[in-house]
């Protein structure tokens, strides 16, 4: 059925619920003359008249009456779906997927999930973790989370997490055996937590900074990891000191797992951004999350040094 036969009879439904061409064609927003002329076009495609008129009324047919009954049920479907279309533009419903670097998975997704969801019961919320760059639309994803230079440029990107600030944690049972450092220097005499990029040959050195004066150091441990979240819980075992970021650490230090050393010393690093394709007719599930995670990181900083947690 091309879309003209599908207008003329949405057109025979509204003149025959009105028993009018004027108050059908007001409904429809044209002329009684070119409804008229729509109607007598779809008869004679049909093969068979559908309504009586004169000057002074209009009725309906018998055969008229037969395609009317089997035509509401469809009309009122279509209409149905039309509303369920609208409702899903104007209130977040429906899944939302996500494709996000683990970092950002952690640092952006996990603090708000719960008041998302609670603030909106008909969403349901997909979280894939990946370090490789994938082709958000191709994969079905409504958005992927990670540093700027992730996005591809023919997408839409909006920050979502201003630059960080770098915490050097370790577990009060760690610091009960040795003191806490004061200066850089001072990891010379304590075990940390060595990270590796996947993939990479060289050993994460860890930058500081104060005063504007920065320094770059390479540090000793038992333990290795090429994952912020392992380094963390490292720590919080007691293995050794790590150099992670304040929204990995801050669960810990809330509740006393983790102390924080070195604070005047931490430098920031770049922040996050939410990418998705095309400006206009954003999901509004999208838009709500992108509205929530902003209000919940307040105003962006100014960005120092690369993110040493995420890869390019």
């Amino acid at each position: 059925m091309d879309r003209g036969n599908l207008a003329d009879l949405t057109a025979f439904v509204a003149v025959a619920d009105r028993l009018s061409f004027r108050a059908a064609a007001s409904q429809l927003g044209v002329t009684p003359s070119a409804l008229s002329h729509s109607m007598r076009q779809l008869e004679e495609r049909l093969g068979v008249r559908l309504l009586n008129r004169t000057t002074r009324s209009v009725s309906v047919t018998e055969a008229g009456l037969r395609l009317l009954e089997q035509l509401r049920p469809a009309m009122d479907q279509i209409a149905g779906a039309l509303e369920d279309l609208n409702e899903t533009r104007q209130r977040p419903m429906g899944r939302l997927r996500i494709y996000a670097l683990h970092l950002a998975a952690a640092a952006v997704i996990a603090p708000v999930w719960e008041r998302f969801l609670s603030t909106y019961p008909d969403v349901h919320l997909e979280v894939a973790v990946g370090e490789a760059p994938i082709d958000l639309v191709a994969k079905g994803f409504d958005a992927g989370i990670a540093p700027r230079d992730r996005a591809p440029a023919d997408m839409i990107a909006v920050r979502v997490m201003g630059p960080m600030k770098v915490a050097v944690v370790g577990a009060p049972a760690y610091f009960a055996r040795r003191s806490p450092p004061r200066t850089p220097d001072d990891l010379a005499q304590h075990s940390c937590i060595q990270f590796r990029r996947v993939g990479e040959g060289t050993v994460f050195a860890w930058p500081f900074e104060r005063n504007r004066q920065s320094r770059r150091l390479s540090v000793d441990g038992r333990v290795m990891v090429d994952d912020p979240d392992l380094a963390v819980r490292a720590a919080v075992d007691g293995l050794g000191i790590a150099y992670t970021i304040e929204a990995l650490a801050e669960p810990f230090q809330r509740s006393g797992q983790l102390v924080r050393v070195l604070e005047d010393w931490s430098p920031t690093v770049e922040g996050l951004f939410l990418y998705y394709p095309g400006h206009r007719q954003v999901p509004a599930a999208l838009r709500a999350l992108i509205d929530m995670i902003r209000c919940a990181r307040g105003k962006p900083g100014k960005s120092v040094l690369k993110n040493p947690f995420t890869k390019s």
